[in-house]
């Protein structure tokens, strides 16, 4: 029977949902926002008071209260805060409706016809300045190439049917990889690992974003596989993985290192196991664009997230770096160099104390991300779905934590000793 602390942070959880998108609903000034937010509502609400029920009949001791009738709960509230919606918006956009998805789904999907058509996802600035200047915007492309990917099917589909919505397709990514971490993490605590997937599909953070845009779960879902992967000492594996992660978008090379630091205490010959995928990979999926056009490469990648474009992003919280670099004479110089000395801080930390576990990464990782996100020059409130899912996950890796007796980890006793890796 579930703990009746599990079912009372069920309780708040969803009804704290609830109440988050009533008001997104009653204040955003977003027609999709607004749109998720009516469905989410009921969605949160309903599942709230199924949550109730399941917390009284734990105090009676009652069956019908467990981790599985928990976890049935959460699918459910998925369905209805996510999937549904989603696909609702997907079939909506294939009727016409544009206003139905977010633009980083057309510029992924831009990019992917551009990648099938001339070998290369990106314009250089020249071509993006010929443009009239209500296009500049979308024809620039923040991801890395592979991000691509998820445009081929709308780029196959003369028709734009509701199946090519590369959201459908983030969305399928983002499963396999969340089961991959089920999988690997069975040996965990079911609780844990419920909370741990809570925090990926149902919060709205995660729901809302498989709604209207979505570019991000395929990315954090493998930097959880990764994590899940580095719990169990498969430290390969993990760098093949957040490899990809860091071939789809920047944001996951955080992660990629802190994970690095973490291999590199098991030692040296593990560490080079990682870096060959976590660096390998990212680096070949980005050889053909550099070839095809390096300052395209930049002007996308590079010089548009840092504010450097020939027009600005719209991620524009207003969080530190961005009121810097928006309020301040010389603020962009300001908020970049904010951000490079908070990274040689976070490096000079990371010599110091590498973190020995999984859960000890994924923490660091989630402090790393969270002040990065905040000193950016351009940067939006969604990117703080890393951090959050991050820190949710630590309990399920802390408690997956696995090392096999045929393969004896090597842990150096010295954090200098991370130069000799």
């Amino acid at each position: 029977m579930a703990d009746g602390a599990a079912l009372r942070w069920d309780v708040a959880l969803y009804g704290g949902c609830s109440l988050f998108a009533a008001g997104l609903g009653a204040f955003s000034g977003l027609t999709a926002h607004r749109t998720w937010a009516q469905v989410a509502t009921v969605g949160y609400a309903a599942a709230a008071l199924v949550a109730s029920g399941q917390w009284l009949l734990a105090r009676r001791g009652l069956s019908g209260a467990g981790v599985v009738a928990r976890s049935l709960l959460a699918g459910c509230a998925w369905l209805v805060t996510a999937m549904v919606p989603m696909l609702l918006f997907a079939l909506g956009r294939a009727d016409g409706r544009p206003s139905r998805a977010h633009l980083e789904v057309r510029v992924i999907e831009w990019a992917g016809d551009r990648w099938l058509n001339t070998g290369t996802p990106y314009l250089d600035r020249d071509l993006i300045a010929a443009l009239p200047a209500a296009d500049q915007l979308g024809a620039y492309a923040p991801y890395q190439p592979v991000m691509a990917v998820f445009g081929l099917p709308r780029a196959l589909d003369p028709g734009s049917g509701w199946w090519s919505d590369a959201r459908v397709w983030f969305t399928v990514a983002a499963l396999l990889a969340l089961v991959g971490a089920v999988v690997v993490l069975r040996e965990a605590d079911a609780g844990a690992r419920l909370r741990a997937l809570q925090a990926v599909t149902v919060l709205p953070s995660a729901a809302l974003a498989a709604t209207v845009g979505g570019d991000d779960l395929p990315v954090l879902a493998l930097c959880l596989l990764a994590l899940a992967l580095a719990a169990r000492s498969r430290i390969g594996t993990a760098g093949l993985v957040v490899g990809a992660a860091a071939a789809l978008k920047l944001i996951a090379w955080p992660v990629a290192v802190v994970l690095a630091v973490h291999a590199a205490t098991h030692g040296r010959r593990p560490l080079a196991r990682f870096l060959l995928g976590a660096v390998g990979v990212p680096v070949l999926t980005v050889l053909p664009a550099l070839l095809a056009g390096p300052r395209a490469v930049a002007e996308n990648t590079v010089f548009f997230p840092l504010g450097l474009g020939l027009v600005s992003s719209p991620a524009d919280a207003a969080l530190p770096g961005n009121v810097i670099a928006s309020q301040l004479p010389g603020g962009k110089a300001i908020a970049i160099g904010l951000l490079l000395a908070a990274g040689a801080g976070f490096a000079v930390w990371l010599w110091r104390c590498p973190p020995r576990t999984a859960g000890a990464t994924a923490a660091v990782s989630a402090l790393g991300l969270l002040a990065a996100m905040g000193l950016m020059p351009a940067t939006r409130f969604g990117y703080l779905l890393y951090p959050l899912a991050l820190l949710l996950w630590v309990p399920a890796l802390r408690r997956g934590l696995w090392v096999s007796r045929s393969e004896p980890v090597e842990r150096l006793p010295h954090p200098e000793r991370l130069a000799v890796g």
